[in-house]
């Protein structure tokens, strides 16, 4: 993990041409073009970008946070005039007027954008395998899905093709996909980061995030897209903390917590171990790690499944054929018009989320679930609001398995829901969390931990994150 940061330092120091590897990264996403990470990739302006930052090296100005830093945008964040399509049928084709304001911090930071990565389609999956346009594979093992949605850019820095790649993180998101295929995955809090620009699925739980080669990397993309924006009303006006500063500290006297309810049965015996020593290393740094109790976690999934479904039922409905992408249906019946695009635009899990959230949302039927969700997910925040009045963090496992076999779940959706158990309550509550490898397990494949903090703490998580990263993983 140390070598990207050194060759971002040689940038820099002038002792690297950026160039160099950009074309090193443009020949990696060409060797692994079968593991379906990109779904475009932008060669010229990757290297004129790069040219341009070796110039101004060159001639010592003043230089951007990410100078040195090549980065994938997960393909539902959108970047002037590139295609976003989600992943779906229904926008292939789409060219987006505007940039997102995290791809327009990371412009102005100097990063070097290079592509696009796949994704479950619209973001609604927990394997890669519902994009439109096939399914990426584990590097760890082909046969094996990355984990999703942020599949395609945790694929990006598993392979080393990025020092880091931006995700969106509805329920585990980008940190699923850090577990499984050994990467650092960052979900900030809720508000930390704009959402202007991000396709929305369910409006009160997507947040951007990032994939990164290790915590320091992590930390400065985050540190870089973090920040009000007057275009995102749930964007907060917040004081952003030097993430950088919090490296390379030590845990004395920090308060970890380990839930109770998140190592109960169900978590695969080799990730309870690994994330049981990691703790112990924890205590023998001086961090004071004890069990504690999380209320309402069983709860977590029914919850999420019910607003992140009826949200995106609202979200979804814009696709319809009228304002832009997929027109099907050549006739002059509007209500025809509407099915045969949304019919033949929308994949199976799409479809299936957007009749979960209609029905949940019905007359009839919005008291006895949705309303009572709401009800459920404030429960759920305060609970984490009291555990945070005692512990600095909270140790989990990220996921209850590794990687599961490609199509192994994919016709049984509830068995692929429980896979995020461990990742949705963070959403639910807004509060920021971080995912990084704990080690392999004695099947050969990543195990990733979880740390979770209160609202804006995002530098518990890196101070923490950091110090495990380099002190307790052998």
């Amino acid at each position: 993990m140390k070598n990207n940061r050194e060759q971002i330092l040689k940038v820099k120091a002038g002792r690297l041409s950026l160039e160099q590897r950009v074309r090193r990264s443009l020949d990696i996403i060409e060797q692994f073009k079968d593991y379906n990470a990109f779904l475009q990739v932008y060669p010229d302006q990757a290297l004129e970008q790069a040219r341009h930052i070796d110039r101004k090296i060159a001639a010592g100005e003043t230089l951007g946070s990410l100078a040195g830093f090549i980065l994938a945008v997960k393909d539902n964040i959108h970047i002037a005039g590139k295609e976003t399509t989600c992943a779906s049928n229904i926008l292939k084709g789409f060219r987006s007027p505007f940039s997102a304001t995290a791809v327009e911090k990371l412009q102005q930071a100097d990063a070097v954008i290079i592509g696009k990565t796949n994704l479950d389609e619209f973001a609604m999956g927990s394997s890669n395998e519902s994009s439109a346009f096939g399914v990426v594979k584990n590097p760890s093992d082909p046969e094996r899905v990355p984990g999703g949605s942020s599949g395609g850019s945790a694929v990006a820095v598993a392979i080393r093709a990025v020092d880091a790649a931006l995700g969106s993180d509805t329920g585990g998101s980008v940190r699923q996909p850090a577990a499984f295929t050994g990467v650092v995955g960052f979900k900030p809090s809720y508000g930390r980061v704009s959402r202007y620009g991000l396709v929305a699925y369910s409006s009160s739980l997507d947040q951007i995030g990032t994939l990164a080669d290790s915590v320091e990397n992590a930390a400065r993309v985050i540190q870089t897209i973090s920040g009000h924006d007057p275009h995102d009303s749930t964007s907060a006006n917040v004081d952003v903390p030097d993430l950088s500063s919090f490296l390379d500290r030590d845990v004395r006297g920090m308060k970890i917590g380990l839930p109770k309810e998140y190592f109960a049965q169900g978590l695969d015996a080799g990730i309870r171990q690994a994330i049981l020593n990691v703790a112990d290393r924890l205590r023998e740094n001086g961090a004071v790690v004890e069990e504690m109790n999380l209320p309402y976690t069983e709860y977590a999934i029914a919850t999420y499944y019910i607003i992140a479904t009826a949200e995106a039922s609202s979200n979804l409905a814009r696709y319809d054929g009228v304002r832009y992408g997929l027109r099907n249906g050549e006739n002059e019946d509007l209500r025809e018009m509407f099915e045969q695009t949304r019919s033949s635009g929308f994949g199976e899990e799409v479809k299936r989320r957007i009749m979960l959230g209609t029905y949940v949302l019905s007359a009839g039927y919005y008291e006895a679930y949705y309303n009572k969700a709401l009800k459920v997910r404030r429960l759920i925040k305060e609970a984490f609001d009291q555990a945070f009045a005692s512990y600095d963090v909270l140790l989990t496992p990220t996921t209850p398995t590794t990687a599961f076999k490609i199509g192994e779940k994919i016709d049984d959706p509830l068995t692929m829901y429980l896979g995020d158990v461990y990742t949705v309550s963070a959403n639910l509550a807004g509060i920021c969390s971080l995912a990084l490898p704990a080690g392999k397990h004695d099947n050969g494949l990543p195990v990733g931990l979880q740390l979770m903090a209160g609202s804006f703490r995002e530098d518990a998580l890196v101070r923490v994150g950091d110090f495990i990263e380099k002190n307790c993983i052998s």
